[in-house]
């Protein structure tokens, strides 16, 4: 009886995690074409603070000391694109 192994979705490109969540994905997609924290915020109908820790949040899972150093990273890991 041979045992059923499940394909390798993640070595086929079939199914990636994200390091980032659907809501840092969002502000960081809007920090890309220029939005500033209060444009961010109105357009996700969240708080000014929220962004500010989405932002945080994002700099401390990568490593990076700033919003630029963010996206170059998730950039270079394919979780944004220009």
């Amino acid at each position: 009886m041979r045992k059923y192994k499940p394909p390798n979705l993640e070595s086929e490109g079939k199914m990636k995690k994200s390091i980032l969540t659907r809501r840092e994905k969002e502000v960081f997609e809007l920090l890309i074409k220029n939005y500033d924290t209060l444009e961010i915020a109105d357009k996700l109908g969240i708080s000014e603070k929220t962004v500010r820790n989405h932002v945080s949040n994002v700099m401390q899972k990568l490593g990076v000391k700033g919003r630029a150093g963010a996206v170059v990273e998730l950039l270079k890991l394919g979780e944004i694109s220009l």
